[in-house]
């Protein structure tokens, strides 16, 4: 895990010079994301005031997955550590028995590192851009990478899959894979 955001300072690997390649994050869209799951988002998603005008729900912004066995879904707060960028993208993890959803709670952008599911190709690693109204649902099975907080430590509303079965692959990349990533 990365050290805090407040030194600027992180785990020695992760900021290690030469990588293949660098990726510029873009902008999170709908359809940018599409491939690896939704996006969840208060400024565009639709909504409607309930409890007497007093509250504005944002219905239905994604259908978290929860799969096997006694399977259910989980709803968690994260606390992420900041980065300093660029950083080297060196270990990526899916959920194969569940989506996994995150939004941040205090008003901060992050960077979203995925790739589409099956078997894992750092060719086809993309980056996005999240603004602080926006979250991600990924889809059961798509890699990605832990939080990306860009500035200071983050809270996450996280909702996930708990239950019985293997929900957790990781792969760590060899050094000639790795991704520079600038936000």
């Amino acid at each position: 895990m990365p050290s805090s955001a407040s030194s600027g300072a992180s785990t020695p690997g992760w900021l290690a010079p030469g990588g293949t390649r660098t990726i510029l994050a873009q902008p999170l869209t709908r359809a940018g994301f599409a491939a690896f799951g939704d996006v969840l988002d208060t400024e565009t998603d639709s909504h409607y005031p309930i409890n007497a005008g007093l509250t504005e729900r944002f219905h239905a912004l994604a259908r978290p997955q929860a799969i096997g066995p006694e399977g259910h879904v989980l709803i968690n707060i994260f606390k992420a550590k900041g980065y300093r960028f660029p950083l080297q993208l060196a270990m990526v993890e899916r959920h194969p028995l569940g989506s996994q959803a995150f939004m941040p709670l205090q008003g901060r952008p992050y960077l979203v590192a995925v790739a589409p599911a099956g078997d894992f190709d750092a060719a086809r690693v993309r980056v996005f851009r999240a603004a602080a109204h926006q979250g991600v649902n990924y889809a059961k099975g798509t890699w990605h990478h832990f939080l990306l907080a860009q500035e200071a430590e983050s809270d996450f509303l996280v909702v996930d899959r708990e239950g019985p079965g293997e929900n957790l692959d990781e792969v760590e990349l060899g050094e000639a894979d790795w991704i520079a990533i600038t936000p």
